[in-house]
């Protein structure tokens, strides 16, 4: 596989073309940025750790019967996918409260979600990811009906898979973010899942596993991200 000139290069991850146009190279950085690009910082090993996380859980995730974009680990810090469509849109579910659902409803964070909830968020920076609805994403071309139905019922899927691969761990999946693609006309799951991504608390003591460690200068980010990862399984 012949990697080509960059496409595009994000806040922690860079995607390079290939001799095969049907395939991308996705490259995990280890850039890591927060609240927009405001607290930005280089962390040793992240790129090689949600390399091989997102790997892991893609892999988990296309057995379960959700297509994914991913195909295979190409080294420590690339990975080969499938060239999309990307929807502009995320898709964000929440199983407890924490984040911006705290700060905008003011309700307590960890309250449990029954039924977990389903957001849409407008991908633009520059608007700092503006909450949407159905209605707008249909009415400005970002996506169709049918491909939002298809995006939400994946979403759920992988809440299913994960929930539980997470609970045998010892962990709760708290909430976390997805982004969809079309392929070939196909609705897939794209970009990543990695604790970038997501929230993950400890099950017995919730202590936080993920990118609020770096948000809320805890400390320990990369070395939390290990950690689930080695109760997964993963081997870095």
């Amino acid at each position: 596989m012949e990697k080509r000139a960059e496409l595009y290069s994000g806040k922690a991850k860079s995607v390079y073309e290939t001799d095969d146009r049907d395939l991308l190279i996705l490259e995990f950085r280890n850039d890591t940025s927060a609240f927009d690009g405001e607290k930005v910082d280089q962390l040793e090993r992240k790129g090689m750790v949600n390399n091989k996380f997102n790997a892991f859980i893609m892999t988990k995730l296309k057995e379960a019967g959700v297509p994914t974009h991913f195909e295979r680990l190409l080294s420590d810090q690339e990975s080969l996918v499938k060239r999309m469509e990307m929807l502009p849109v995320e898709c964000v579910v929440r199983n407890i409260a924490a984040g911006s659902l705290v700060r905008r409803l003011g309700v307590t964070e960890g309250q449990e979600l029954n039924p977990p909830t389903f957001e849409l968020f407008l991908k633009n920076d520059a608007l700092h990811d503006p909450m949407v609805n159905e209605s707008l994403v249909e009415t400005f071309g970002w996506a169709t009906k049918e491909q939002l139905e298809r995006a939400r019922e994946l979403t759920f899927k992988v809440n299913e898979v994960l929930k539980k691969l997470f609970d045998d761990a010892g962990i709760l999946l708290v909430d976390y973010k997805l982004e969809f693609g079309l392929f070939k006309g196909e609705v897939v799951l794209g970009d990543e899942f990695s604790p970038d991504g997501c929230r993950l608390w400890d099950k017995a003591t919730r202590d936080k596993l993920d990118k609020d460690r770096f948000r809320q200068g805890l400390g320990g980010v990369v070395e939390a991200y290990e950690e689930v990862g080695r109760r997964l399984g993963i081997e870095f």
